[in-house]
């Protein structure tokens, strides 16, 4: 049996070392059109800036690995121009090979959109494999560079904003739609845009780039608009990608409508024989149960391990049945994380649903230096099944999203979550864990005790000028500091004997500064007549953050004394 694998980086290497190591006997070529077999893309940012030390550093495996250890023919600098699957030949600049099974490893290029003049400039790059990095490393991280602008506010983008700015370099970045980081939920994506403000980065966003100026063969300004640009001296792109699959979409190959193939869970293509791995190919949405496109290198690493198998195999055995789009990054000194879906794609896929947002230590408060964790959760509307959460924090975030991305797959409710055995002590959890805290929030609004308003259902409200009392249940040492506008001040220890400054009849929102004391507030007035009542989710924290962004701009801060 002969196995050919068509590209390095994840998916290939790994479909080759397992189907190795399944089939001893099989002739397992791997094609790669350039000098790199495989390194780690998602890297590269991290090396920009010293984090990771070396390029050599990016280098995930060897030829000679791959050649001795595992026995596989690699030709490097070997394009591969055509496939005939009925021949079942592949043609490279150099010969005509036969297979007997295929896997499509080609992943996928940085996407560079018509711009004028960026044709003859040289001062620029995309961020996708190694010579982007030699580039950016031999062109912008010199000391007469001083002003980068980032195309692309995704995933790259942000991380090598942050890394540029870790060497000093100022930061521009430029992003087509209202907000940074489109993954996540507008409000968790403004959290992120805070704390890169924080740190010196200049933000552009609903902003597309047609036209770059230049002198000689330099990119000198970027045009943002009539009358608007911004001078730089170099430019990155990182504005998306697209798969590489012309090749088998030419020959009849079933594609997602961004080109990605369709496979099914053995990472089989439509054409016989012929497997597909990586960010060419789509895999399934396990909560929409459709095809979907998330370029990955867990779901690439998986995918190209399944098509090993099965294609050394011959057999249907290994699966990769989907995933549901599990995020996290690194934005300076907090993370952001998100899996499942949000509140858009459900909105999309028709999906009714409810969400929960609380405020929680990510450690004990007595335990030294503290950090809050925000987690929003969304669950069905009927049979309250976990659908997706967003997190945001300065601490522990990775292990709540990956408990939250476990709970989904598992099917569980939001009223599970309290029921879950998680790992305590001071240095990593408080007794009660975010994760638990939130599903104790909604299983009290389940229970119909308790109702929450989003701080983005507030701020449409306050712009509506709607006829709602607001109560600011803090201190009076926190009251100084700021208030929601009109909101009128009625510390918590004090309700129960001011309660008569208060219409029952008003549909009333208290808030404080987390969530825990309008909570209490909100269980007070609930026993003293008071049906339409809302405690505000995240309280002022979340407020101040929020707004932060997404600006009340009919409102003055007036407040009720």
């Amino acid at each position: 049996m002969r196995i050919i694998i068509i590209g390095g980086l994840s998916a290939g290497p790994s479909a080759a070392a397992k189907a190795r190591r399944e089939n001893e006997s099989a002739e397992i070529l791997l094609f790669e059109k350039t000098a790199d077999i495989s390194y780690a893309t998602c890297g590269i940012p991290y090396a920009l800036s010293g984090v990771i030390p070396s390029r050599d550093k990016l280098l995930v495996t060897d030829v000679e690995k791959l050649r001795k250890r595992f026995n596989i023919k690699v030709h490097l600098e070997e394009e591969v121009l055509d496939i005939d699957p009925e021949a079942r030949t592949i043609t490279t600049q150099l010969a005509t090979y036969g297979y007997d099974k295929l896997i499509f490893t080609t992943g996928a290029r940085a996407f560079v959109p018509n711009i004028q003049n960026l044709n003859v400039a040289d001062n620029w790059a995309t961020c996708r494999n190694l010579a982007d990095f030699d580039k950016i490393s031999a062109r912008a991280l010199v000391p007469e560079v001083n002003h980068i602008t980032i195309m692309g506010a995704g995933l790259i983008g942000i991380e090598v904003a942050e890394n540029l700015r870790h060497l000093g370099k100022s930061v521009t970045i430029i992003e087509g739609g209202p907000n940074i980081l489109p993954m996540w939920e507008p409000k968790f994506a403004g959290f992120a845009a805070n704390v890169l403000k924080d740190k010196g980065v200049e933000i552009i966003t609903n902003t597309f780039v047609k036209k770059v100026n230049t002198h000689k063969d330099k990119i000198t300004s970027i045009e943002l608009g009539p009358e608007q640009y911004i001078e730089t001296d170099f430019l990155i792109m990182s504005v998306g990608i697209k798969p590489n699959t012309e090749i088998l979409k030419s020959k009849g190959a079933h594609t997602l409508p961004n080109g990605a193939l369709q496979v099914n869970a053995y990472m089989e293509t439509s054409l016989e024989g012929i497997y597909a791995a990586g960010d060419n190919a789509g895999i399934a949405n396990l909560i929409t149960k459709e095809a979907d496109y998330m370029p990955l290198g867990t779901h690439s690493n998986k995918g190209g391990r399944a098509a090993g198998f099965n294609a050394g195999t011959g057999k249907h055995v290994v699966q990769l049945n989907g995933g549901y789009k599990t995020a996290i990054i690194k934005v300076f000194d907090h993370t952001l994380a998100r899996t499942g879906l949000g509140p858009k794609d459900l909105l999309a896929a028709k999906i009714p649903f409810k969400r929960n947002l609380t405020v929680a230590g990510a450690t004990p408060e007595y335990y030294p230096n503290q950090k809050d964790m925000i987690i929003e959760t969304y669950y069905h509307a009927e049979n309250h099944q976990l659908l997706g959460a967003e997190l945001f924090g300065e601490f522990g975030v990775d292990k709540r999203v990956d408990v939250l991305s476990t709970a989904i797959y598992a099917g569980l409710k939001i009223e599970d979550l309290p029921q879950l055995d998680l790992a305590y002590a001071p240095p990593y959890a408080p007794a009660k864990d975010p994760v638990v805290v939130n599903g104790f929030v909604a299983t009290n609004h389940l229970l119909g005790n308790y109702k929450e308003m989003s701080v983005e259902d507030l701020r449409e409200l306050l712009l509506k000028n709607s006829d709602l009392q607001i109560v600011d249940l803090r201190t009076d040492a926190e009251r100084m500091h700021d208030g929601i506008p009109t909101s009128l001040h009625i510390p918590l220890d004090e309700l129960r004997e001011r309660m008569h400054d208060l219409d029952p009849a008003r549909p009333t929102v208290v808030y404080c500064q987390k969530g825990m004391r309008g909570y209490i507030g909100s269980r007070i007035l609930k026993h003293h007549g008071f049906d339409h009542l809302y405690n505000l989710a995240g309280g002022m924290l979340v407020w101040n953050m929020f707004t932060r962004e997404h600006l009340v701009p009919s409102l003055t801060n007036e407040l009720a004394v």
